[in-house]
């Protein structure tokens, strides 16, 4: 009740004692990228055209935020809002797509339109080779690149990027220093995954993982023998979030992630994640120090109240004693 308590004034909230006692067992804990290492609020960095396209820069964001129109995703946010700056009004599509881990597609003036990542033109046979190069240096820059096509071929690239949320380079280091094994989970490029990874000093990186897969990366760690955290924030977490020994949620996160978690931050700075382990830590071992003393006490003081100082000393415990005792016992 204490050790909750305690929680709940740092912003912890943690669903029960048991919870909170299997916490200071942890030696793995894995983190999502995208809304939880980062701010989730990505903002467009390039707007590049193919050379051969007909489109111009603002007609290609226009296409895009067209078919991101309603998207909860932060990379379809990040171009509706650029969209909404330059002050571009969105065309209606049909026949809309959603492939989750990969991009959308939809038909827009008559013509196919696919927006997403590398994967997805390579599924659907689009010639991406001429802008390998790019999309790999915008990679090791750490930006996220989406690939806009129209009828089947490539007519530029959008480029966004995120921000490292502050701390939590800070919080990577507390938790390694806890003796922990800290990992990076995205559906991001491997590139631009192991970016972020070595400005945290993460050395453990799964990258291109699907949303519908996280969770299976997570028992992967399991069936190791790993007692496994997840800290996630986003719908596409909770399968994860529950799968995990121990799942923590972002509270700026989305109801189902709180839901699925065994803890919850009520704050954005991710050291919460060190606090609630140090806290679990400090409680089990205050419940062990307990124990220790009030089985040592008892052993000491039942003999005596049951006389065995008595024939040699001639002492015996009176109860009003024994009483006090008893009550100093609690208090101790």
């Amino acid at each position: 009740m204490v050790g909750t308590g305690k929680g709940a004034e740092l912003g912890i909230l943690i669903k029960g004692g048991e919870t909170l006692e299997q916490v200071c067992k942890l030696d793995t804990i894995l983190f999502d990228k995208t809304g939880t290492l980062t701010e989730g609020k990505p903002e467009v960095n390039d707007v590049i055209l193919d050379s051969q396209s007909e489109l111009s820069a603002d007609r290609l964001l226009t296409y895009a935020a067209s078919l991101e129109r309603g998207s909860e995703h932060p990379l379809g946010k990040a171009v509706i809002s650029e969209a909404k700056k330059r002050g571009l009004k969105l065309d209606e599509i049909t026949e809309f797509e959603a492939l989750p881990g990969f991009g959308v597609c939809a038909v827009l003036n008559g013509q196919e339109v696919i927006l997403g990542n590398l994967k997805l033109m390579e599924e659907k046979g689009i010639n991406t080779s001429q802008w390998t190069g790019r999309l790999e240096e915008f990679a090791h820059q750490g930006k996220t690149s989406m690939v806009l096509s129209v009828d089947r071929r490539v007519a530029g690239i959008i480029t966004a990027s995120d921000f490292i949320r502050p701390h939590a380079k800070e919080a990577v280091e507390r938790l390694q220093e806890l003796g922990l094994r800290v990992g990076l989970i995205t559906g991001d490029n491997r590139h631009t995954a192991q970016t972020i990874a070595d400005k945290l000093g993460i050395q453990t990186v799964s990258s291109e993982v699907l949303p519908g897969d996280k969770a299976d990366e997570v028992a992967k760690l399991k069936e190791q023998g790993r007692f496994v955290a997840m800290v996630g924030d986003g719908i596409n977490d909770a399968p994860a979030l529950a799968r995990a020994d121990i799942g923590i949620a972002v509270g700026s996160g989305t109801d189902i992630a709180m839901e699925a978690s065994d803890i919850t931050l009520m704050t954005h700075d991710l050291n919460a994640v060190a606090d609630a382990i140090e806290l679990s830590k400090k409680t089990m071992g205050k419940i062990r120090q307990n124990l220790f003393w009030a089985f040592f006490y008892n052993c000491m003081g039942i003999p005596i109240a049951a006389g065995i100082l008595y024939p040699v000393f001639g002492v015996l415990l009176k109860p009003v004693y024994a009483a006090l005792a008893m009550a100093f016992s609690s208090v101790s």
